[in-house]
């Protein structure tokens, strides 16, 4: 049905391109290209010859004529109602793809072809996709490197099968680990999400270049912005941020992201100072767009622009008030269908239309979907399997030891295996998964089992239910624990959406009493109670009390509060949600095949009455309560290993430096680079690999009051038994710089102490002087 060449020259500038198409566009074409309006799976449906479009997809193509984004076409879950046996498997997922494009680009005036947008929140969420293990454990690893490796191989396994944009969490903190989203965040520190955006970015969409490769997506990072800051920790809930803590905390990642050229932002659900993001003009346009310089596109989060119409009194407003904000792409709402309504009746601009689709239209220039609109038959692009259990190994923290319990060497005739997290790989992948097939992945039960030294027995017991305080099945487990060399318990909670589980619109689970599901994370599944679930704790009280070493091994997507276990259990590990191949990691590390060189990128609480419990809060001073200790259980950046490591004092190779060395106002050559270094030693018999962990600590100065301490850098080092190393770390610009009382980031004049040890709690420091012309040089 195309009738009309595009633009004929390929290699004319994208801008160029965009200009022409629009020109030649009408009004209800345009709105068609903003909106990505039905759910990707009611696009097609499962014969018994393959699978073949829908009617009600071919309606909205010729509704708008085209198609601006297609949402999820090969996603499936129990919220897509899609199975494995009526899904899009790896072997289909090209072929289906184009049988979408084709249709629109055959179909339409102009043949333009549509963005097929896939979630890929750890690795692609479709039947087959491989899975990585959860943002809060790839975070552990504080290795941006290998997580930029397995995201690059997940891009090219989405593009293999036809899609185009990669939805990823990214942009939340966990500030609140009451939040069932947790598991999607990289920690609760604004530079460790900074540094492994970046390498998300990098990974999927490769060198920033006008054009993405074949086998590189583009990428939208979720959520924009202080989403994990919502009141009481409740997902979708308001948020009380001062515009301080916006910028310090919440804008970091968001910004690095954009720095290192992200396609996309989506506008989270909540709102700052009373606006919601995808109706906040100072958010998307004045700070993402005027201040940054983003040319990318927004999106909107599911349904989010409907929520707007409360605030503009009817959808043909609401859909005008978040696009005038910012919001270039709907999602599934019922307000941007009706722009051309808005257009018409002077609500908003066309102009401001005009903007919004020429981004989604550079985004599919730049895809080069133009040039080449289908996939055509190709062998689907490996996924990262060995990268997964790589990183499910780095994941793995050891909060609590003994020094003799692990690992678990010698003779060893029997162990006890414990507990419900212990034999279900469904409960230890996460959120946002597709149904995985028979026979993939590892569990921690068969884990120990296949890495066991030979003649060991290895016994199981589930011993009690994940929620609950049901203690029916501790006697078993107490029998077999009593029997046992040692005791392996591994609780925690589980993001596992079964069959039975009832969503919103949106896709967030809703557990109710009704509906008894045991998710105790994820999506819509927010606590108010942080620690183990009655009958896990009875069940690990009861194991303890059998005089048996024990062991805890932690599957979970947030941390959980913890009592001190030191008269319950030798070790304390906490593996996260390690994804498939998460049970080999964990018995890696248990049978000392692997150090645990984990570091927990979120402080874990030592109640709920506690929070906020972060690291890296404001410096008033101020002293615990009366009734416990004001300081987290384990802190951020803590992490034990089987070896000991000492450090040094840090050493600074200046101890003042001119502010205008920072503002590129010093003379060319006449300043060294201001470096602080500081001596580790390994001084225990095994190698290791340590995480040298930098912080700045403002003492005087400023134009705002400063945090106790803040990550300014990391670097990981591999020391032999004996070794010693010198670690240097720079100290630039962004290592000393703040937020100034015009949201600009500088260095200002004062006082700092830069700071280095293994966790944030266990620093050495040297003082700075940071100084103006008039009251000091450098020397």
């Amino acid at each position: 049905m195309s009738s009309e060449p595009l633009f004929r020259d390929p290699a004319a500038p994208v801008a160029d391109r965009v200009r022409d198409l629009l020109a030649r566009m009408t009004l209800t074409e345009k709105v068609g290209q903003v909106n990505q309006r039905m759910y990707g799976w009611d696009a097609y449906e499962r014969t018994s010859s393959g699978h073949r479009l829908t009617e009600a997809f071919r309606t909205e193509v010729a509704a708008f004529g085209g198609m601006g984004a297609l949402y999820g076409l090969q996603r499936a879950d129990p919220w897509s109602g899609v199975t494995a046996a009526t899904g899009i498997g790896a072997s289909d997922g090209a072929r289906v793809s184009d049988a979408v494009q084709r249709h629109v680009v055959e179909n339409t005036r102009l043949g333009i072809p549509v963005l097929l947008v896939e979630e890929m929140p750890h690795g692609l969420q479709a039947l087959d996709g491989t899975l990585l293990p959860v943002n809060l454990a790839v975070g552990a690893t504080w290795n941006p490197e290998l997580y930029e490796e397995a995201a690059a191989l997940a891009a090219a396994q989405l593009r293999s099968r036809g899609g185009h944009v990669a939805l990823v969490s990214a942009l939340d903190l966990v500030r609140d680990p009451r939040w069932g989203r947790a598991e999607e965040c990289f920690g609760e520190d604004p530079y460790l999400a900074a540094r492994f955006t970046e390498a998300l970015v990098r990974g999927v969409q490769g060198p920033p270049e006008d054009r993405f490769g074949p086998d590189r997506a583009a990428v939208v990072l979720k959520h924009f912005a202080g989403q994990g800051a919502t009141v009481g920790g409740r997902n979708s809930a308001a948020t009380e941020l001062g515009a301080r803590e916006l910028h310090e905390i919440h804008l970091e990642a968001a910004l690095a992201g954009v720095r290192a050229g992200a396609a996309g932002v989506m506008a989270a659900y909540n709102e700052f100072d009373g606006i919601p993001c995808a109706a906040n003009r100072e958010l998307l346009t004045g700070i993402l767009r005027e201040r940054w310089g983003f040319t990318g596109l927004v999106m909107a989060d599911g349904l989010a622009v409907d929520r707007l119409v409360r605030l503009a009194g009817d959808p043909v407003a609401a859909g005008a008030l978040a696009l005038e904000a910012g919001t270039d792409l709907s999602l599934w709402d019922d307000c941007f269908p009706r722009l051309e309504q808005a257009v018409l009746g002077g609500l908003v601009d066309e102009g401001t239309l005009d903007t919004a689709v020429g981004r989604v239209l550079a985004l599919k220039f730049r895809l080069g979907l133009f040039e080449r609109p289908y996939t055509g038959e190709r062998a689907p692009a490996p996924g990262p399997e060995l990268l997964s259990e790589r990183i499910a190994r780095e994941s793995v923290t050891l909060l609590a030891h003994d020094g003799e319990t692990l690992p678990l060497t010698g003779r060893l005739g029997r162990i006890a295996v414990i507990g419900p997290n212990a034999d279900s790989v469904p409960q230890q992948i996460g959120d946002y998964t597709a149904p995985q097939r028979p026979g993939t992945g590892i569990s921690v039960l068969d884990g120990l089992r296949a890495a066991a030294p030979a003649g060991t027995d290895v016994t199981y017991a589930r011993g009690s239910d994940l929620v609950g305080r049901d203690r029916s099945a501790v006697p078993e487990a107490v029998a077999l624990a009593a029997g046992a060399d040692v005791a392996v318990v591994v609780l925690g909670g589980s993001s596992a959406r079964a069959s039975g589980t009832h969503f919103d619109a949106n896709g967030a689970a809703v557990i109710t009493s009704g509906n008894p599901v045991e998710m105790t994370c994820g999506e819509g599944v927010d606590l108010a109670e942080l620690g183990l679930p009655e009958g896990q704790s009875a069940l690990l009280d009861a194991v303890a009390a059998t005089g048996t070493p024990v062991v805890v091994v932690l599957i979970q997507g947030r941390p959980h509060a913890l009592q001190d276990l030191s008269d319950r259990a030798g070790a304390v590990l906490s593996a996260w949600y390690p994804g498939p191949w998460g049970g080999r990691a964990v018995a890696d590390v248990l049978f000392g095949t692997a150090d645990p060189v984990g570091r927990l990128p979120v402080s874990v609480p030592r109640s709920a009455a506690q929070l906020p419990v972060f690291y890296n809060g404001k410096d008033h001073g101020y002293r615990g309560y009366v009734d416990q200790p004001a300081l987290a259980r384990h802190v951020f950046g803590h992490g034990l290993a089987y070896t000991s490591v000492e450090y040094g004092e840090p050493r600074l190779s200046r101890t003042s430096v001119a502010v205008a060395e920072f503002a590129g106002d010093a003379l060319p050559g006449t300043a060294e680079p201001l470096l602080c270094t500081v001596e580790v030693r390994n001084t225990g018999d095994r190698s290791t690999r340590e995480t040298v962990q930098l912080y700045v600590r403002r003492v005087v100065g400023g134009t705002s009051w400063p945090r106790v301490r803040e990550l300014r850098g990391f670097a990981r080092v591999v020391l032999e038994p004996g070794e010693r190393a010198e670690v240097s770390f720079p100290v630039e610009e962004r290592t000393l710089a703040s937020v100034t009382r015009s949201w600009e980031r500088a260095v200002e004049p004062g006082e700092f102490v830069i700071e280095t040890g293994p966790s944030s709690d266990r620093t050495r420091g040297a003082r700075l002087e940071v100084t103006t012309p008039a009251s000091g040089t450098c020397r």
